[in-house]
């Protein structure tokens, strides 16, 4: 819990917002598949009692605050509750945020983004208000649901928000002589971003090619997760190539599911419990991607971060459904002269750079 109240003096109702924004970023990574939020408690324009959800199954923005309030002995009647987003007027995990804030009092709720799941739809705001209960909505709408974006985007579409994530040597080549041992050629702080990317991802993707190729463990290395479970790694593998002894097959530190073409039949060999074979109908051969991010997304996939191989970025890319991009460009020259990626193929896609940043000897551009 909070220390004493925080004395800001009179504030815009602005800053109360910001401060609940930045509450709810330190639930990252730890709260999939539930959305960032924060919430504080004012009342004689001083925040009394602040709040965040901070990992799955854990109490919500709204409940912290309360229970921070009561641990502090501050009285909640009367105050006024900032919260990012929209109170859950539904039993879940935990009970309804909205008989948490009648309970302690709250005479006003500010809302930042409205929630779209199908399980609040307005609910929560309307739950307030038949109680007497003053609500008001869209403040700092913009910057509430940009933190929230991969949520958002499933509650909306019902497919995962998409992340490419590509690294190249100084020419473009993914990859080096393919009849040579596969090379590590990123920085290791470049590559402590990977990890901070899958962290904040629900599934991590590949084709079948570059598990041949690279035996990936795909798992979280460094940021904390929390309870919820080790992204989901999954593979295209239309006809079956995966390798028996490969780690996805092999380890169970996270769940690998196998997406294989209708026309293929599994092996009578047993998988091992974390492993699960799904079959999707193919078109020339090939699953469409946009089928799998439907399948992904009725599975209860918000976010989905693509690492490999050309490919596999190339299908996403023609296929208009990648939302974000990152690109690391390493000084290394490879050798060989293999499959090649860079900004124009980005660019022909329909993305746009956001920013490039130095990381040790890389240089990161962010697209979107």
């Amino acid at each position: 819990m909070m220390g004493n109240p925080l004395k800001l003096g009179i504030m815009s109702e602005e800053v109360f917002m910001r401060r609940a924004i930045e509450l709810a970023e330190r639930g990252r990574h730890r709260v999939m598949p539930n959305p960032l939020v924060g919430c504080v408690l004012v009342r004689g324009g001083e925040i009394i009692a602040e709040g965040w959800h901070d990992h799955l199954g854990g109490l919500h923005a709204e409940q912290m605050a309360i229970a921070d309030a009561e641990a502090k002995g501050v009285a909640t009647q009367g105050s006024t509750a900032y919260v990012t987003l929209e109170p859950c007027n539904h039993f879940g995990r935990t009970p309804p945020c909205t008989e948490a804030l009648l309970w302690a009092g709250v005479k006003r709720v500010v809302i930042g983004a409205n929630d779209p799941n199908p399980t609040v739809r307005g609910g929560g705001a309307e739950a307030l208000e038949d109680e007497g209960i003053t609500v008001e909505t869209g403040l700092l709408s913009a910057e509430c649901s940009a933190q929230m974006d991969e949520f958002l985007h499933w509650c909306e579409h019902r497919r995962p928000h998409v992340l490419l994530k590509a690294a190249i040597d100084a020419h473009g080549r993914v990859d080096c002589d393919p009849n040579a041992p596969a090379q590590r050629f990123s920085s290791a702080e470049a590559l402590d971003i990977v990890h901070q990317l899958r962290a904040e991802s629900m599934a991590v993707l590949v084709g079948v090619k570059t598990v041949i190729r690279d035996d990936p463990s795909l798992t979280v290395r460094g940021p904390d997760i929390g309870p919820r479970e080790a992204p989901l790694r999954v593979v295209i593998d239309p006809s079956g190539r995966i390798p028996d002894a490969c780690r996805l097959m092999t380890d169970g530190e996270a769940p690998t599911m196998l997406i294989h073409a209708e026309a293929f039949e599994a092996s009578s060999a047993s998988d091992a419990a974390h492993v699960e074979r799904v079959v999707l109908a193919a078109e020339s051969g090939e699953i469409p991607v946009a089928r799998i991010l439907d399948f992904l997304g009725d599975r209860g996939i918000q976010s989905l971060m693509i690492e490999g191989g050309p490919d596999t970025w190339a299908r996403f890319l023609t296929a208009g459904l990648v939302d974000r991009a990152h690109l690391c460009q390493s000084p290394v020259e490879l050798s060989g002269s293999g499959d090649t990626f860079g900004e124009a193929d980005l660019e022909a896609a329909g993305l746009h750079k956001i920013n490039s940043l130095e990381v040790s000897e890389d240089t990161i551009s962010h697209w979107s």
